[in-house]
């Protein structure tokens, strides 16, 4: 099995996170809904074999040349390459398919001819690429945004920055009496819209008593695998957030 140089992961901020298209991108991560889908699915339904390598983390990238499937087996501080020429006019996910193929098949011929699954995921292993990677590009990075709704910021008009304030309380009381002097109804204000604004009020009150946030863990130039949840999770957005 014949493997180019292992490319640096496509970083390309106008180019498509599931087939590496520049048409049309501007600031968007994917080209559409369903190209992103299809990625999706193709490395979803090939799971059985990262975990017949026993596979606690996994990352795939691509570039126009190859595609890349990095491993980290369980147990092991050594990642694992796979890399695979791209063909022309297939998509990261037909090659994707295509690699998961070539592999699986090995995998199965070891198996039947050994009649150890361990030996064939050994022999697998001895396949890929070993050591070229450094084991903290599949290590997860982990990422949180706090869990209240970006609208009740924007009623009360407070910036997203305030929510790492010590004084949150003391920056949403002021906001809301500043919001209430315009549009409270008793003050000439409309009912609903003073509605809002409570609601707004009453949630970011209630986040700065009991802050929690919602984690993800990824990657914002590659997919990956967590061996725990044995799925595979989209690149992540980055700190800067890209639209």
């Amino acid at each position: 099995m014949t493997q180019p140089a292992v490319p640096a992961p496509h970083a390309n901020g106008n180019a498509c996170l599931s087939c590496g298209t520049r048409e049309g991108m501007h600031r968007r991560r994917y080209c559409s809904v369903a190209c992103r889908q299809r990625l999706r699915y193709k490395l979803h339904v090939r799971t059985g074999l990262l975990k017949a390598l026993n596979t606690r983390y996994a990352t795939f990238h691509f570039d126009e040349r190859v595609i890349v499937l990095d491993i980290l087996p369980y147990g092991i501080r050594e990642i694992y390459s796979y890399l695979f020429a791209r063909r022309p006019g297939d998509t990261p996910a037909d090659d994707f398919s295509r690699m998961a193929n070539v592999l699986g098949n090995a995998w199965w011929d070891e198996r039947r001819r050994t009649n150890k699954k361990y030996l064939a995921s050994r022999f697998l292993l001895n396949q890929a690429r070993q050591g070229a990677t450094p084991v903290r590009n599949v290590m997860p990075v982990e990422r949180s945004r706090p869990s209240v709704k970006a609208q009740s910021l924007v009623h009360l008009k407070i910036q997203p920055e305030a929510l790492n304030s010590a004084n949150l309380d003391r920056i949403v009381k002021k906001a809301y009496r500043e919001q209430a002097k315009h549009h409270h109804p008793d003050l000439g204000g409309n009912a609903r819209a003073f509605r809002r604004i409570h609601d707004a009020y009453e949630a970011l009150m209630d986040w700065a008593e009991n802050p929690s946030f919602y984690r993800r863990r990824g990657f914002p130039d590659k997919w990956f695998y967590d061996g725990t949840t044995n799925r595979w999770v989209q690149p992540i957005p980055a700190p800067s957030g890209r639209d």
